[in-house]
């Protein structure tokens, strides 16, 4: 029976219900991963950037970051850009694409409790965490013993040496700019023992950390792209003809924990460490090959817009 007013309609407080439903469900909607959705579907629907100009508006946010931290010293809001930065860096651009699983609940090195994870039953375990191994030089290491594939791995961990400027884009903010923002929104309890954290000093959880990303990412010009689509950006690059040097599908798998189709229906039932670390290592060549292609597009976007129109040079000849 639909609630109808004495003129056939239907009653207000009915209409703002359905329209509150409407409105979740798009929501819902969004944050599904459309992962077998085509790139040319995903791309005029909006919800699709290529390879290139994701590391592009990444890196871009990381320099314009520094950039500030240097200009004006600590303050809470380069604090926060500078967070965005290493998040993004971590999601997309220095790595084959992780879990996002595993960077919701990643741990800073100074946490020094036991691990966070609900279903946890390790002897020992400290969690999906950063470990600072030393700072001369700077060697930062990633362990991630919760996975998708830990049970299929025998609980072997993810682990792998992160790259040198991804380390110390995270040392840097993991010193007085993580500080500042943990001091800011302060709140009482425990403070926040994870490496990214929302607006309120909390730990992602949910969907708060897609929502987070994809207004971030509009807010530096791209699109509403769901964090999770990043891994299958990585995978439509190394699948395509005109891939550029990376690393191998089998070291990017395991540093992903698998992925689209178990990684083009690739799958192995161990993990490799050497493969991880040679895949991560890679990632640099990668990234520089990404920046050059973006770069070039918009050097060869911006001739294009300087340059007159056909029916302009034929006005420039008669007038000649």
């Amino acid at each position: 029976m639909v609630l109808q007013t004495k003129s056939g309609g239907k009653h207000p407080s009915l209409v703002e219900g359905l329209q509150g439903l409407q409105t979740l469900n798009e929501q819902v909607a969004d944050q599904i991963p459309q992962r077998h959705k085509d790139p040319a579907s995903l791309l005029a629907a909006g919800k699709w950037m290529s390879a290139p100009e994701l590391v592009h508006i990444v890196d871009t946010a990381w320099k314009h970051a520094e950039l500030d931290l240097q200009q004006q010293g600590v303050t809470v809001q380069n604090s926060r850009q500078l967070h965005d930065a290493a998040l993004a860096s971590v999601t997309f651009s220095h790595l084959p694409p992780i879990r996002l699983s595993c960077i919701r609940g990643l741990v800073a090195p100074t946490y020094q409790g036991s691990c966070l994870h609900p279903d946890c039953k390790l002897l020992g375990c400290e969690g999906n965490r950063l470990y600072i191994i030393t700072t001369s030089p700077l060697l930062i290491r990633i362990q991630l013993p919760h996975h998708k594939n830990a049970c299929k791995w025998s609980q072997a961990s993810i682990a792998f040496d992160l790259p040198a400027e991804l380390a110390e884009l995270l040392h840097t903010y993991l010193g007085e700019p993580h500080t500042a923002l943990l001091d800011y929104h302060l709140l009482i309890g425990q403070s926040c023992p994870c490496v990214f954290m929302d607006m309120h000093r909390r730990d992602f959880t949910g969907a708060a950390l897609p929502l987070y990303w994809q207004k971030w990412l509009v807010l530096q010009g791209g699109v509403s792209m769901n964090p999770s689509m990043c891994r299958q950006v990585f995978i439509d690059e190394r699948a395509s003809n005109s891939a550029a040097a990376g690393p191998s599908n089998q070291g990017a798998a395991m540093v992903m924990g698998h992925s689209e189709q178990q990684r083009c229906k690739w799958y192995d039932m161990q993990f490799h460490p050497r493969l991880a670390q040679n895949a991560v290592n890679s990632m640099q060549l990668w990234r520089t090959a990404m920046l050059q292609i973006r770069s070039d597009a918009l050097a060869a976007a911006a001739q294009l817009s300087l340059s007159p129109a056909p029916h302009c040079r034929h006005v420039k000849r008669a007038i000649g």
